[in-house]
């Protein structure tokens, strides 16, 4: 797995205590709210709001405020129109950027990002230009006191495909139709799951090999992940273990 993975599970792991939990939690309300408007309100018949519905539960977003996104996602209360847009960059040293938006007006969001990218060093790319190095796939963390060789068999069992150390936890890698089935199968299993989410994997990684260079690429993500109406950003970069330490130490 990447090293944007790892640095992903590592933000994730200290968010509880993050400045920015507000933030967070006014994004998965939105995802949730999309999701249920999309697909109806019940998550046994809605495998997109299931699995934002668990997404926000993970993150603790309180169980009414989740039921009230689904409300105006479905009509019951009255609730903003948010569009799905993708938009595709480069960051510096040539890393591929996939930006998730929600926003209520493209003409403010997409100025924004390209000002962002931009700033950067980074540059927008035309539609399908970064898109086909990517692959959706279903992402289970599990904690990291988990025994690696009975979770790989319990998780290979169930329906995943990949069993990965991310540093700070477990990773477990599903194809994204399997992601809740494989969930459900390692906590009746008595695995404690930390979270899960469908994610955007490269199957090309541009190594990123000295601290300069990781920090240029995570300021942009950093930046773009500031954004309101960017619910998630993917890259396609690796970082070693080695950088990754100069980056703690920094």
């Amino acid at each position: 797995m990447s090293g944007h993975s790892k640095w992903a599970t590592i933000k994730h792991k200290k968010g509880a205590a993050d400045a920015k939990r507000g933030k967070l939690f006014a994004k998965l309300i939105r995802q949730v709210e999309v999701a249920a408007r999309q697909g109806g309100g019940d998550p046994d018949m809605n495998p997109t709001l299931r699995t934002m519905y668990q997404k926000a539960r993970d993150s603790s977003v309180p169980l009414d405020t989740i039921e009230r996104a689904i409300k105006r996602g479905t009509g019951e209360l009255e609730g903003v129109t948010y569009e799905q847009i993708t938009y595709e960059g480069y960051a510096p040293h040539g890393v591929a950027l996939l930006i998730e938006v929600l926003t209520d007006n493209r003409n403010r969001t997409g100025p924004e990002i390209r000002t962002t990218f931009s700033r950067a060093g980074g540059s927008l790319a035309e539609p399908g230009a970064v898109a086909w190095q990517f692959d959706r796939k279903g992402s289970i963390l599990v904690d990291r006191a988990a025994d690696e060789d009975e979770l790989m068999l319990a998780a290979l069992d169930a329906g995943a495909e990949d069993l990965t150390d991310d540093i700070e936890a477990w990773r477990v890698t599903t194809p994204p139709t399997e992601l809740h089935a494989v969930r459900t199968a390692l906590e009746e299993g008595g695995v404690a799951v930390e979270s899960s989410d469908l994610v955007m994997v490269a199957a090309n990684l541009v190594p990123l090999d000295d601290s300069g260079a990781a920090r240029s690429v995570l300021a942009l993500i950093d930046t773009l992940e500031d954004n309101d109406d960017v619910q998630d950003v993917h890259a396609n970069f690796d970082i070693s273990d080695e950088v990754f330490a100069t980056l703690d130490a920094g």
